[in-house]
C-alpha cells in the first residue's frame, strides 16, 4: 500500500489547513489511519488516529478541539481538519495505515507511511 499526503502549507497562526491522505489500495479502508508529526530536532509524535469504519478517534491532548480526523473508504482517504494552528504545529505530518482496526496511538503498530506534507505555522 502506498500513500500520498497532500494539503501542507505555508498559513498565518490562527488559521486552518486541511491535509489528506490517499491510499493506493482499498484494504486501507479494513485497517486504522493515522496523524503523526515530527518537527525539526524532535522525534516523530501522535497526532491522531481513527478506526475501521470511523469507529473510535483519538487525539493529542495538545490538539484536541483543534483538529478533526476523518475518513472516506470509498476514496482510500483520510483527513486531518487543523484549525486554530499555532507556531508549534509546525512539522513534517505524516499518515499512515495501522496493522490492525482499532484507532492505536502506538507507532510501532504503524505499517505504511507517506512521505510526509510540511505544514508552516507563522505567528
Amino acid at each position: 500500500v502506498q500513500l500520498q499526503a497532500f494539503g501542507g502549507g505555508l498559513v498565518q497562526a490562527g488559521g486552518s489547513l486541511r491535509l489528506s491522505c490517499a491510499a493506493s489500495r482499498r484494504t486501507a479502508s479494513n485497517n486504522a489511519w493515522g496523524w503523526f508529526r515530527q518537527a525539526p530536532g524532535k522525534e516523530r509524535e501522535f497526532v491522531s488516529t481513527i478506526g475501521w469504519r470511523g469507529l473510535g478517534t483519538n487525539y493529542a491532548d495538545f490538539v484536541k478541539g483543534r483538529f478533526t480526523i476523518s475518513r472516506d473508504d470509498a476514496k482510500s482517504t483520510v483527513y486531518l481538519q487543523m484549525d486554530s494552528l499555532k507556531p508549534e504545529d509546525t512539522a513534517v505530518y505524516y499518515c499512515a495505515v495501522a496493522r490492525g482496526s482499532a484507532a492505536t496511538s502506538r507507532l510501532e503498530l504503524y505499517q505504511y507511511w507517506g512521505q510526509g506534507t510540511l505544514v508552516t505555522v507563522s505567528s
